[in-house]
């Protein structure tokens, strides 16, 4: 079973990282309130960033990593991920 890791911009531009087995379903979770206290108060929420697991134990883990980091380091990973897609942020 696949697992993502992932990263959400909130609504007052704080983010939240989470592990889930179906990301477009913990989405839709997350904008309808109903996935996490964090997140509920702070809709809409966009998903800017995200990684494959092979296991649920290396997505938490990587979640783990993550979190640790500073708000700066966390805006770097996303943009490198945006960078290396040729994405653009909306």
């Amino acid at each position: 079973m696949i697992w993502y890791v992932y990263l959400l911009v909130c609504s007052d531009k704080s983010i939240y990282t989470g592990v889930t087995p179906d990301l477009k379903r913990r989405l839709r979770q997350h904008n309808a309130g109903c996935a996490s206290k964090y997140t509920r108060s702070r809709l809409p929420v966009k998903i800017v960033y995200f990684e494959k697991h092979t296991s649920k134990s290396s997505a938490l883990k990587k979640e783990a990593q993550i979190k640790k980091l500073s708000r700066k380091r966390k805006i770097d990973l996303y943009c490198t991920y945006i960078e290396s897609r040729n994405l653009f942020l909306l």
